[in-house]
């Protein structure tokens, strides 16, 4: 047999295909060849021939040249499920390619930010085929050598016997025979919860795991190995072959179709994980127009600075407001919108429901009980107060229903509330479909939602959540406003939280505090937090005298001065964990000058140095200060007492 060399498809850093973190690629099950550590986030040619193989989530992508070799291209690990987020494609399936052609564009920090691998596994698919194999880089080459193609088929100890009435399927098309095989083998419809396929492999989430027959399914033919992981069931198909084979397996069981493997995979968490990560796909779609408030309040905060002596018009001051209020004022229509979204419900009654909430003829509750003490003073009720005109607004309004008077204020700003209603709203949505008629679903099942879902927001989920969160939020806030302490707890350990990945629990809170004080101190703690690890990361980065490795240690560095850690992190910190820690007393220390400082941001979403634009109403060189602290601490400790012992 032949050798073959090519030139890999992307740039980064060769390493051989046995030290990637996946059973599938790591084993040799789909071929031989290398994977790219840290690629530079493009794909090109790597020779002149057809793409076989495009991914509609553009992860993956198949080749063939010329002379037929076949490799597959899988751009990191489980990054079919970002359903082509941070992907962009430059060609098609059936293209024909040149050498050097630009095929995929991705983005390796958002994968990265998003908890996926982008080690890039560069596989010959028919390596039985040739000898050696050897793919280059520059000045880094790696040969796969020929007796290795063995190594691709799965070993067993013995044959493992079929079952006599699989001879019933051996006339069906190979895609159909192995579909079917399959369902039988893991234990038949019943068994399987759902099922999705990536670039190579089935994955299906069952209910028993002790009723799959593991060698059966390993034994038939077109399979190519099968494993656990990530609580999926992984079944390897192969390139291609795996598309039509979900495809028949989905025939098999309907209800499988579209999918399901998240909401599958989510039941497996803790109970915190499953809080973080609701709060966090209602929150996150939300966030960009908060940042983008949160600049524009940061703007408009330069332009109104007496210093400047801008003699600015009224209606363009006003204007200006448009554009810093809104988000808050109608912040309930966003929750509720987004709550509906997540949970299944129609997304424009979620609107209006959170629209509903903010009704401007209503009270602001926060205005109602700011004014409760005062009415303790005066010696009057709500009910009697609610009688005196100049009390309007400031006061409940009685709803009188002949047993019972309701106080009815409005909710603007409140985050709790519009959650709570949004989810119940979602969850009756569902429960009236399965009995309405179709005929008159599209009436009956919108009135009836926002008729009930009103009256329990204002009856019932309202009052109850909105005091909620004037205890729990208002707990929080009082604890950052502790003289450093705060500051000094929050700093240290919130890069913790982010290892855990339930950092997004505290967006509900950073809304409430903009919402409510139209600031946010946790930004500017966290801020500092980011940065102390920045700071531990690049001390590592220069204390490295490998130029390659240094080279990949500044790559990890960079993106956490532009607020995002986690490369600094998995990449670095924690792999050697001293400077972890010590970029954890630095966001300490930090945190808690910001503490003392009454440092605040005009909005969230954006740390470091994007975070800038967040201080231009008058905080700017505290902000940078606080920053250059924490970082000077995580860099001095690390660089000062971390001794980085290289292979």
């Amino acid at each position: 047999m032949k050798d073959i060399r090519f030139s890999s498809p992307l740039e980064g850093d060769l390493i051989p295909l046995n030290e990637v973190d996946d059973h599938v690629f790591g084993s040799g099950a789909m071929g031989r060849g290398v994977a790219v550590k840290n690629p530079k986030g493009k794909v090109y040619a790597p020779f002149n021939g057809e793409i076989t193989v495009f991914f509609d989530t553009k992860h993956a992508i198949g080749l063939k040249s010329e002379d037929g070799i076949e490799i597959l291209i899988h751009v990191g690990m489980d990054t079919v499920k970002l359903n082509g987020e941070h992907f962009d494609a430059k060609a098609n399936q059936g293209d024909k390619v040149k050498k050097g052609q630009l095929l995929l564009e991705f983005d390796p920090d958002g994968i990265i930010k998003a908890g996926y691998p982008t080690t890039t596994p560069v596989v010959v698919t028919n390596a039985a085929e040739f000898g050696n194999i050897t793919i280059d880089m520059g000045d880094q080459s790696i040969t796969s050598p020929g007796a290795a193609a063995e190594s691709t088929a799965t070993p067993t100890s013995k044959p493992v016997e079929k079952d006599a009435d699989d001879a019933k399927f051996d006339n069906l098309p190979d895609e159909q025979r192995v579909a079917n095989l399959i369902m039988k083998y893991v234990g038949g419809p019943d068994n399987v919860r759902s099922a999705e396929h990536c670039a190579t492999r089935l994955r299906l989430i069952v209910n028993d795991k002790s009723k799959i027959q593991e060698k059966k399914v390993e034994n038939i033919d077109g399979v190519k190995g099968q494993f656990f992981a990530a609580q999926q069931y992984q079944i390897i198909c192969g390139t291609g072959f795996v598309d039509k084979v979900t495809e028949e397996f989905i025939k098999l069981k309907p209800s499988l179709a579209g999918g399901g493997n998240k909401e599958a995979a989510y039941e497996q968490m803790s109970l915190l994980q499953k809080v973080s990560r609701t709060l966090g796909d209602v929150f996150v779609p939300i966030i960009p127009v908060l940042v983008a408030t949160g600049l524009f309040m940061g703007i408009r905060g330069v332009l109104t600075r007496p210093e400047f002596g801008l003699n600015l018009d009224s209606n363009f001051l006003m204007m200006t407001s448009v554009l810093t209020d809104t988000a808050f004022a109608f912040l309930p229509a966003l929750v509720c919108w987004s709550t509906m979204n997540k949970f299944g419900g129609t997304p424009v009654i979620g609107i209006v429901l959170g629209l509903m909430l903010v009704f401007p003829a209503l009270p602001n509750a926060y205005v109602v009980g700011g004014f409760a003490n005062d009415l303790k003073d005066l010696g009057l009720t709500w009910q009697e107060a609610a009688q005196i005109p100049e009390y309007a607004g400031k006061v409940p309004i009685p709803l009188d229903l002949g047993f019972v008077t309701i106080p009815l204020v409005g909710y603007q700003g409140s985050v709790l509330p519009a959650l709570v209603l949004g989810i119940f709203a979602a969850k009756l949505q569902h429960w009236l479909k399965t009995f309405i008629p179709d005929i008159i679903d599209l009436i009956v099942t919108p009135f009836l939602t926002l008729t009930i879902s009103m009256a329990l927001g204002f009856v019932v989920v309202g009052p109850i959540m909105h005091g909620l969160e004037q205890t729990v939020f208002g707990a929080v806030q009082s604890f950052l406003e502790i003289q450093g302490i705060g500051g000094l707890v929050i700093g240290g350990l919130q890069q913790v939280i982010v290892i855990f990945g339930v950092h997004h629990v505290f967006s509900a809170l950073e809304i409430y505090l903009l919402s409510t004080i139209h600031s946010d101190p946790f930004n500017a703690i966290i801020t500092c937090a980011t940065i102390a690890q920045g700071g531990a990361a690049l001390a590592v980065s220069l204390k490295a005298k490998d130029p390659k490795k240094r080279a990949l240690f500044i790559s990890s560095t960079v993106p956490a001065f532009l607020g995002i850690t986690e490369p600094a992190i998995f990449g670095i910190n924690l792999r050697y964990m001293k400077p972890f820690i010590y970029g954890c007393c630095g966001g300490a220390v930090g945190g808690a000058i910001s503490s003392m400082m009454g440092l605040a941001g005009t909005g969230m979403g954006i740390t470091v140095i994007p975070g800038t634009l967040l201080y231009l109403n008058g905080q700017l060189p505290q902000y940078l200060l606080v920053n250059g602290i924490a970082l000077a601490v995580g860099f001095g400790l690390t660089y000062t007492f971390f001794h980085l012992e290289e292979d």
